[in-house]
């Protein structure tokens, strides 16, 4: 099965977004340019129908990629999707508030993130995971507002590096420094109680 194919039976379960899949194709070469000198592990938050994960394990292939979704249908999608491809991807289901607080935390080079959640919640999701120069890399819209305050994701030990100006708009922070032990706060709490 081609990828394509893959994205299509996504979007047949309502697991992929509107427009063409072939736009979700096209936006994902975003999140691998910003993903530049990343090497090593890479955690895509929220991977729903595999993009951009999957994507970027296929053009990526010398990257670990783990897939995080909560959902157990979107999970047992991924899993079945990753063995139709042929791809060397770990998927793992639960809340990004728990995993975070995992195996993985502080030991990955990099985090993807599309369609998540508000900035806030997204920055104190994905820093527990990355280590210190770790990258968080995240698809962002057109617009110029500044939405990652440096003092707010400071908390979280991350600052911004910059954003790309071009189509597909993305956000690249750094993991400056060690995520504080208090974060992700328990489940469910970062998107409710933002930090800014």
């Amino acid at each position: 099965m081609t990828l394509l194919e893959v994205l299509l039976r996504a979007r047949s379960f309502g697991f992929l977004g509107p427009g063409p899949v072939e736009d979700h194709l096209a936006h994902a070469t975003g999140f691998l340019e910003a993903l530049g000198p990343v090497t090593g592990c890479v955690v895509d938050l929220g991977s729903g129908g595999g993009v951009p994960g999957l994507i970027v394990a296929i053009e990526r292939p010398d990257l670990n990629v783990v897939l995080v979704d909560s959902s157990v249908k979107r999970c047992e999608f991924l899993h079945e999707a990753v063995g139709q491809l042929g791809v060397a991807v770990a998927v793992v289901q639960g809340r990004a508030e728990v995993v975070g607080r995992g195996p993985l935390r502080g030991l990955v080079d990099g985090v993807v993130a599309r369609s998540f959640g508000p900035p806030s919640a997204t920055a104190e999701c994905a820093a527990p995971f990355l280590r210190r120069g770790g990258r968080l890399v995240v698809s962002e819209p057109p617009v110029a507002e500044n939405r990652w305050p440096v003092a707010g994701v400071a908390r979280l030990g991350l600052r911004p590096l910059f954003r790309t100006v071009t189509s597909p708009v993305m956000q690249v922070l750094e993991q400056a420094s060690p995520c504080p032990d208090e974060y992700p706060r328990r489940d469910g709490v970062p998107g409710k109680r933002l930090l800014f």
